[in-house]
């Protein structure tokens, strides 16, 4: 008999902030307090670190959502240091919700992880990291989760390999996801969700989705599926430039989408009894009788 968890809602600011503190704050305040959402994440890069001295100096390959003359200068732009993060998280905790933030490279995973945060994600582009992932084993004691966008099944194993020999696996949060912005619905593969949980449901803390569709009907057949997690990107206004804005639900659709995860959470039982208090109004009233 299937057992459902109370789903899970990780509101994704990633970048959309635009490296603006105050937008930021906003983002957390709305979350919170609007969509009643349970985390929202941001991201943490070292662009000198993660991208090639080519990819650095070369132009964005968007010039319209571009920050800087550079891609380096417009990764440069949306950054916030560690102490702004260390803020971030100071400010989610007064408006009660989660800080959490994805890590890209070992710097970013080491400055992070001195901020204690309940998780850590490790996004799809940077799933084979293997030496960071070794050593957020190693220095990190909260929960790890990590997208399985762009992966093949050998490289799966490989990684939850890697937690199981760490004695790890149980602090390990994987998500189905396709890797794209936004995802067409049938490129979303949700049935993925029922292999990962054959292949990996009871080795891993929990199986999550993190969805870059449009619209918020696919997130409960997923959270029906088994992921209680769900991830959404979250901007306050789609038409802002950036590459994410556009795959994003703003605050009204996160608000939407928490309500009606819970409103299934809610419904997901079976009868207490053959005939609910509700109905006996009704059966008294109407339940035809013979003569």
């Amino acid at each position: 008999m299937r057992q459902y968890q109370k789903p899970y809602v990780i509101a994704e600011a990633g970048c959309n902030h635009k490296g603006d503190m105050e937008i930021a704050k906003e983002l957390i305040h709305v979350a919170a307090m609007f969509c009643h959402a349970d985390a929202i994440k941001f991201q943490k890069r070292c662009p000198r670190e993660l991208l090639t001295p080519e990819q650095y100096h070369a132009p964005h390959p968007n010039p319209s959502n571009a920050y800087g003359d550079t891609y380096g200068a417009h990764r440069e732009f949306l950054e916030f240091t560690v102490s702004q993060h260390a803020q971030l998280k100071e400010w989610c905790e007064q408006a009660g919700i989660t800080y959490a933030t994805s890590v890209w490279d070992m710097t970013s995973a080491k400055e992070i992880a001195s901020l204690h945060p309940k998780f850590i994600k490790i996004p799809s582009a940077c799933n084979t990291h293997f030496e960071m992932l070794q050593w957020l084993c190693d220095h990190y004691d909260g929960e790890i989760q990590l997208s399985f966008g762009m992966t093949t099944h050998k490289e799966e194993e490989e990684i939850v390999r890697l937690f199981e020999k760490n004695g790890r696996a149980g602090d390990l949060v994987l998500f189905n996801c396709t890797s794209g912005y936004p995802v067409p619905f049938s490129d979303i593969c949700l049935l993925e969700i029922e292999r990962m949980k054959e292949s990996y449901g009871s080795i891993v803390k929990s199986i999550g989705f993190s969805g870059h569709h449009l619209g918020i009907a696919v997130d409960v057949a997923a959270y029906t599926l088994g992921a209680n997690i769900i991830e959404r990107h979250y901007t306050l206004d789609r038409t802002w430039k950036g590459t994410d804005h556009a795959a994003s639900l703003e605050p009204d659709g996160v608000r939407k989408l928490v309500r009606n995860l819970n409103a299934v959470y809610d419904s997901l039982t079976y009868k207490k009894e053959e005939i609910l208090p509700i109905e006996q109004v009704q059966r008294d009233k109407l339940k035809y009788r013979q003569h």
